[in-house]
């Protein structure tokens, strides 16, 4: 079985290869997907990420829906994610960490109220397994939202046989990829 390190790199090596116009034809068709699912129509409260170069692109969905339903995103805290509501990009800040973009503001009352999750990931299986980068901040998150649906989002070539699987690992209910 090919182990996650393994699996990070060739993943990695697929991302150099993979082209502006593709990553924004694919994210375009995984956003279509994705405001077609009944989970995401039906949902009120929503976490979604804030995406980084290499993954599936959310700033159009998020700018596109956040005044319509709570769109909530991550933000670090120590090595931990807290919740916090996006009111448009005059409400984010740099992160301390990574650098990507992060609600300033107050965390959620109450992180039951999510109701579906939007996850990044660098690998997916048809089983949902997925693979992070190995920090394990939204297996962490995802512990804490147990009746939350979970959606994964993927490009193509993130799409793998099999995914390693840990204890800690949590599965989707579904990847959405194009």
């Amino acid at each position: 079985m090919i182990i996650k390190k393994e699996l990070r790199r060739q993943i990695r090596q697929l991302k150099n290869t993979f082209t502006a116009a593709e990553r924004s034809l694919q994210g375009q068709l995984i956003q279509n997907k994705l405001e077609a699912a009944s989970s995401f129509k039906n949902a009120n409260s929503i976490l979604l990420y804030w995406a980084m170069d290499d993954e599936v692109p959310t700033r159009t969905l998020i700018d596109k829906w956040y005044q319509k339903k709570a769109i909530y995103l991550p933000v670090i805290n120590g090595d931990d994610l807290k919740i916090v509501r996006y009111q448009g990009e005059d409400s984010l800040v740099k992160g301390d960490k990574y650098g990507i973009p992060e609600p300033a503001g107050p965390a959620i009352d109450n992180e039951a109220d999510i109701e579906l999750v939007i996850v990044p990931g660098v690998a997916f299986d048809t089983a949902n397994n997925r693979m992070g980068r190995g920090a394990g901040y939204y297996d962490r998150i995802l512990n804490r939202l147990p009746n939350a649906q979970k959606i994964g989002l993927a490009f193509e070539f993130q799409m793998v046989e099999q995914v390693p699987v840990e204890d800690h690992d949590i599965k989707m209910d579904w990847v959405i990829c194009p």
